[in-house]
Parts: C-alpha cells; structure tokens; sequence
C-alpha cells in the first residue's frame, strides 16, 4: 500500500455519465458497457461550423441546453432544447467522410443530414453541423498510459472523486454557492475517500470488470464557469479558486483525472473502485 493512503477506504461509483454530443448535455446511467473509447456512446458525436471546426461550450454555452438521448444500438439519436423541440437522427455511418478539426488536429466525420444541421442552427444562433466519429477512427489519446476516444478532448474517461468537490467547496464557501459535480462533466464519480484528489495517485485500477489506466491529469478550461443548467456563462468560478491550490507547472489548473480503458467491460452504479497499483501525484495539494 503507497505510505499516503489509510487502509479501509473503500470508494463506489455513485455516477455514471454518458455525453453523446461533444459539449452537449450528458445522460445518467445506472450501467454501460465500456468500449476502447470508454462508456458507450460518450462523445461519438461533434458539432462543427461549415469549416468543420469543432463547436464547444467555451464559444457556444447554448450547447449545455441541448439535451441528447440515444439507444443501446446508436442508431438513432434523439435531440431536444428549450423552445426547439426534439429531432428525431436516423444515425449514418455509412455516408461519406468530411474533414473536421478540434483543437487544430485533423479527424474525420460523418455528416448526419440538413434536418439536424438546420436544427443545431436555429438552437445555436450559428451554422452548424452534426457529424459522427466514423468506425475506422483511430485516434490515439497520450498520457502515461495512452488510449483512445472518440471526439473527447483528450483521455477517454474522466473521473471525479466526492471529496475532491466538498474540498473546492469548501474553498469556495467564502467566495459564493457551491458548485455542483455537473460543472466538470466527468464520466464516473466516486464516493468513499476521504482524501480529496486521491485520484491523482492511481495508476490501474479495476471497477466492475473494466480495466482502467491513469492518463493525465484534467487540466480545466472555460467549461467549468458554464451554468450547465442555463447554458449561460457564469465565471470566474471555480477557475479562480482552483488557480490558488491547483495550479501545474505548467500553469493550468487540475481538477480530477483522464483515464484510459485497457480493458473494456461494464461499470454500473455501486461498483467499487479496486486500486491495483498506485503512484506519486504530479502535483500536491496543500
């Protein structure tokens, strides 16, 4: 056992979190299967520009109001927004490939039709387009154990630990409300350490009969000032409060941790998170 750990503590997963829509709302689940791009689905879809440049809630918060669901299968996708409506995607993975970009990387995409184009369009003020991560795609995400994804940013899943937010939050306590999990948008959530940012030190892990790997730390972007609720920017926290204490070398902030899938399998509500190997955090809280 790593010196820094009491023995005894026992984490669960609490919540699971699938987000179809790259930058849209995500779906609670009580189960998933977990593929080599992690839970089902999460991020199999992107809305771009007409140049194909991806679209994020750090330019466009309306995102966080538009509400995915999808099947078991991913077959069809059902999307819905306040005063919008819901539209119904017949999902295409067959159609031809465009060229799409996040983050200035090249990927490719598969367009998913005028309806959802015009649809993303009224819901977002902007021209925008809905594309799927094709089957071929085989982006290798990096860290100390690499993976892949789909149109995630970077890691295939993202994982919070409860007592890494009640630290923040009581951080904040003297600044304003406290946060909910939401503003971070991780995949899993886990209860049960005490120790805030325990995540930062595993390195493999198994919850259910799924095969996790610690990539990297999640370095934090404009995302987190976004009501997720509203969609409506609502800044500068907890940006400027995790920048006291959770500033890296260099000179992002962290907050939870990007995991990579070294073995795919199921995860469901009450799993327990088993540690099979720790190490050294890349960066001490005080």
């Amino acid at each position: 056992m790593h010196p820094d750990l009491p023995g005894g503590a026992t984490a669960v997963v609490t919540d699971l979190i699938s987000y179809p829509v790259k930058g849209c709302a995500g779906i609670s689940v009580t189960e998933t299967l977990v593929t080599a791009a992690g839970l089902a689905h999460d991020r199999s879809f992107m809305v771009v520009g007409e140049d194909g440049v991806f679209r994020s809630q750090r330019r466009d918060p309306r995102l966080a109001t538009i509400r995915p669901t999808i099947d078991a299968d991913g077959d069809r996708l059902v999307l819905r927004a306040p005063g919008a409506g819901a539209l119904t995607v017949e999902v295409d993975v067959r159609g031809a490939r465009r060229d799409v970009l996040m983050f200035g990387n090249p990927y490719k995409g598969i367009d998913q039709g005028r309806a959802a184009a015009e649809w993303l369009s009224g819901v977002l003020g902007v021209p925008s387009r809905l594309v799927r991560v094709p089957p071929e795609h085989d982006r290798v995400t990096g860290g100390w154990i690499p993976g892949t994804s789909g149109y995630a940013d970077s890691g295939s899943v993202h994982l919070v630990s409860a007592a890494t937010l009640a630290l923040l939050n009581q951080r904040l306590a003297t600044r304003g409300a406290a946060l909910p999990m939401a503003r971070f948008r991780p995949n899993i959530v886990i209860d049960g350490w005490t120790r805030p940012h325990r995540e930062d030190m595993v390195r493999r892990l198994r919850v259910g009969d799924t095969g996790l790997g610690y990539a990297k730390l999640a370095i934090r972007c404009a995302v987190t000032m976004v009501d997720q609720e509203s969609g409506g920017k609502a800044g500068p926290e907890p940006i400027r409060t995790l920048a006291t204490y959770r500033r890296t070398a260099g000179g992002g902030v962290a907050f939870g941790v990007k995991l990579s899938v070294v073995r795919p399998g199921k995860l469901a509500l009450g799993d327990e998170v088993i540690v099979e190997s720790w190490g050294e955090p890349e960066l001490r809280t005080p």
